[in-house]
């Protein structure tokens, strides 16, 4: 029932969640040497999920390595700026799809409620 009732939205909150833990992780191992920075590529984790894979698996399956502007010396690949942008934009997109199944979930009770 959620998936007719919330479409999309519900598994992209999923991936959402997902990336902004990857995105958090790059961002605590910003000193660390040898770290390698990961990305979830959003479109195609979306694109597992609705094909039936796990939130999960479809969020793993969708982890690339960021390839870095400028290499440290220490081997960690992580940009501070890439990754503050990348976590704001996240941060973002997961509010408004939060709000939007929020709206939606106000909707259906009214509905319920016969107001």
């Amino acid at each position: 029932m959620s998936e007719g009732l919330f479409g999309i939205h519900g598994a992209a909150l999923e991936i959402r969640s997902q990336r902004m833990g990857v995105l958090g992780s790059n961002i605590a191992n910003a000193a660390t040497p040898g770290y390698k920075a990961r990305d979830v590529d959003f479109a195609a984790a979306l694109q597992a999920r609705l094909g039936g894979e796990e939130a999960d698996s479809a969020a793993n399956g969708a982890v690339r390595y960021r390839i870095p502007t400028m290499a440290t010396l220490d081997g960690n690949t992580v940009e501070m700026s890439t990754e503050q942008a990348a976590f704001a934009e996240n941060a973002v997109a997961y509010s408004a799809t939060l709000n939007f199944l929020r709206g939606r979930v106000e909707t259906v009770t009214r509905a319920i409620r016969g107001e």
